[in-house]
């Protein structure tokens, strides 16, 4: 009797949580997510790269190692924060040997330069859902300005985990040659262009 009451309690938690998952929903409006400092989820984001390659195609590399924070007050956004620092060893272009060139001297040094680093100076609203963050993108030593379009996507408790969550998309583009990444032009393009997903959790 005691282990059919554990295994239906055990099932009944289950549907419960599908339950919460199946009609999860979001708040779309960022003025009304809590106020505080969020963590970047650690399995629920991607920092993709891609560049022109021969004028045949843009070749994407993507990071495996990143960490963020966000200082987030719905009060005055413009207020809000971000610092965020990828681990330039980790850029991942499914093609080992590439991977070695990338982060080797030509390029990223990150025997020299572990971090590839952002810190946002002005954030603005442009819509309800939707924003433009200017930083300071710190790369192979080298700083300079980068503004991203950011999307809201959306705020509330996950359903699985429980803790408040925020989630955003962002877009934007930069000069590699200002970087001091000059390494294989012109047959490697000099835009870059950024695609980013990133999802925040405050601790509860």
């Amino acid at each position: 009797m005691k282990r059919f009451c554990m295994v239906a309690a055990a099932g009944l938690l289950a549907s419960c949580t599908a339950v919460k998952v199946a009609t999860h929903t979001t708040e779309r409006d960022p003025i009304h997510a809590p106020a505080g400092l969020y963590h970047l989820d650690a399995q629920h984001w991607s920092i993709v790269f891609d560049v022109d390659h021969l004028r045949y195609s843009r070749f994407v590399m993507r990071f495996d190692r990143a960490t963020a924070e966000l200082d987030f007050d719905p009060a005055a956004i413009e207020r809000s924060h971000v610092h965020a620092v990828i681990e330039a060893a980790s850029i991942d272009t499914n093609v080992p040997a590439l991977d070695a060139l990338v982060a080797g001297p030509d390029l990223l040094d990150a025997a020299r330069y572990g971090d590839i680093r952002f810190d946002s100076t002005s954030l603005r609203r442009t819509g309800e859902a939707t924003g433009e963050m200017t930083g300071n993108l710190t790369i192979r030593g080298s700083t300079q300005p980068v503004t991203l379009a950011v999307t809201f996507n959306g705020a509330a408790p996950n359903p699985l985990t429980r803790q408040q969550t925020m989630g955003f998309s962002a877009t934007g583009s930069f000069s590699r040659a200002a970087f001091g990444l000059s390494a294989w032009f012109p047959a490697v393009g000099d835009d870059i262009r950024v695609e980013i997903q990133a999802e925040f959790d405050k601790p509860n």
